[in-house]
């Protein structure tokens, strides 16, 4: 592993009004006392623009109170090769962290074009700016999709995964082969990160926890897939962030091979809290911390409100990584309980929809 130091670097975050984007440039903020931050974000309609709109005006107001750092936001498209040209010509970004694109697995169901214009087209694009203006470290998100319908469980980044079952999912894993290419070729250190369903305050609202609150409010029934047999490995979004965080500052180390070529400098790790939880305890927690935050009534009847139902295509029963090679390499496992981060969901959700 390389070590770098973030003081005084520039970094381009592209995706960068989005959940993990956002908090990762506003943790950069705080903890680094000299950066300059490049954010780039096309502000699509996939969710609500507000939402979006709220966490570029949180980073607007943690970057007024650095002096020693800058932060410019660019509206665009990472798909746009002219505009990804300009932007790395005239910021020379040190490092890039791609967290720009389209998410969900439902969704690319029915718009297939959206994925692979921002998750192909455009990473292809971040990668052919590292290759022409070179950087120390290209970090990347990847997805726990990747593993698809994996038996052996806890997933590992040894695993096999070339049998996705969503276009979300292939997307994501030929992102992890394009940056290997380009490893190889061009001896570009890069480190993809295959983030496991990320929850918390000012998330996306086609999650369930969201989409389960925002239903619930509105006196209707939740939907629960494979009648409440699921589980998930949820990881609260400052979990994914340190993460991510201590990666960009270890890059794969450059070396040549006995054939007297690069090594590709190349690495991939799951980054989950490692304890799946099932959907239905999960349901129970959620409501319970709803009703603790006052998003709704204490004789709320969820028993009413829920509806056990198949599951659906791309969707698979159980997700839960792996997180020794992170916590082996970066001196990292992501700790914060469920019920902790739910409790930080609800009072966030009640301040922001519910404030008087």
């Amino acid at each position: 592993m390389q070590a770098i130091c973030l003081e005084g670097k520039n970094i381009l975050v592209t995706g960068a009004a989005g959940f993990i984007g956002s908090n990762l440039v506003m943790e950069l903020l705080r903890s680094v006392s000299s950066i300059s931050i490049i954010g780039i974000d096309n502000m699509n309609d996939y969710y609500d623009v507000s939402l979006k709109e709220y966490r570029l005006a949180e980073i607007e107001k943690a970057a007024a109170e650095k002096v020693n750092s800058t932060w410019t936001f660019i509206k665009g498209s990472i798909a746009d090769k002219p505009l990804m040209d300009a932007l790395f010509t005239e910021y020379k970004p040190d490092i890039v962290v791609n967290l720009a694109a389209q998410a969900g697995v439902r969704y690319s169901i029915t718009n297939p074009d959206a994925y692979i214009e921002s998750n192909l087209i455009g990473f292809y694009n971040i990668l052919e700016c590292c290759r022409s203006h070179p950087v120390e470290h290209l970090v990347y998100a990847s997805s726990s999709s990747v593993y698809g319908s994996n038996k052996k469980v806890p997933y590992s980044t040894e695993d096999k995964v070339d049998n996705p079952v969503s276009l979300y999912a292939a997307t994501k894993k030929s992102n992890e082969l394009m940056a290997h290419a380009y490893s190889k070729l061009y001896n570009i250190p890069s480190t993809g990160l295959r983030f496991f369903t990320v929850y918390g305050p000012a998330g996306r609202p086609d999650m369930a926890y969201f989409g389960f609150t925002n239903k619930l409010l509105r006196g209707e029934k939740i939907q629960i897939f494979n009648y409440g047999n699921c589980k998930r490995d949820f990881t609260y979004v400052d979990d994914i962030v340190e993460g991510v965080k201590r990666v960009m500052m270890r890059a794969p180390e450059k070396k040549i091979g006995e054939d007297g070529l690069p090594v590709p400098p190349y690495a991939v790790y799951n980054i989950g809290n490692s304890q799946p939880e099932n959907l239905l305890d999960f349901v129970q927690i959620l409501s319970e911390e709803l009703v603790q935050a006052g998003v709704l009534p204490e004789d709320y009847d969820f028993e009413a409100h829920k509806e056990l139902v198949p599951m659906q295509p791309g969707d698979v029963p159980v997700t839960y990584a792996d997180t020794s090679a992170l916590e082996a390499d970066m001196g990292f496992k992501p700790r914060t309980s469920l019920r902790e981060g739910l409790r930080k969901f609800a009072q966030w959700y009640k301040a922001f929809y519910m404030a008087e």
